[in-house]
């Protein structure tokens, strides 16, 4: 069984479903935890399905490991806290969140991820269409700066 078999394709409003996308696998700890690695030198991650219409990705985290401020290079997205809390800052406002907990996006939605907690964590995440380009961004005198335009073979 593979992971885009165990994960149901959810209907209605897409950012609604990528929510429950996530949702529903972050609960599946079968489906994905002997999968989980820990690294020192930045987050682990591994793609788990990818078709024509999304791709899921699993991440593991360390205490202090982050994004950065990013984007999705216009797709939609989502994740939810498997294990261990995640904060989120978008440009309005920070976010702490545990496990269960999801979020979803648009297109156009730019936010950093971070373990700030002592303990590792793992999330999953939801993007369609698939992940084609990644901006990573800088904030200055409060107005985003682009810094790099990442390709997805590049991760």
């Amino acid at each position: 069984m593979t992971i885009g078999t165990t994960i149901p394709e959810r209907v209605g409003n897409g950012d609604t479903a990528l929510a429950a996308t996530v949702s529903d696998l972050a609960e599946n700890l079968d489906a994905w935890l002997p999968r989980v690695r820990l690294s020192a030198q930045g987050r682990w991650y591994e793609r788990l399905h990818r078709d024509d219409e999304r791709e899921l990705w699993l991440i593991s985290w360390l205490p202090g490991q982050t994004t950065g401020l990013h984007d999705h290079g216009g797709s939609r997205g989502a994740f939810a806290v498997a294990l261990g809390s995640l904060q989120e800052r978008d440009l309005g406002t920070v976010r702490d969140l545990s496990p269960g907990e999801s979020r979803a996006f648009g297109a156009d939605y730019v936010h950093e991820v971070r373990n700030v907690s002592a303990a590792p964590a793992v999330s999953v995440h939801v993007y369609s269409p698939p992940l084609s380009t990644m901006n990573r961004y800088d904030l200055h005198d409060g107005r985003l700066v682009r810094l790099v335009t990442e390709e997805a073979g590049q991760w």
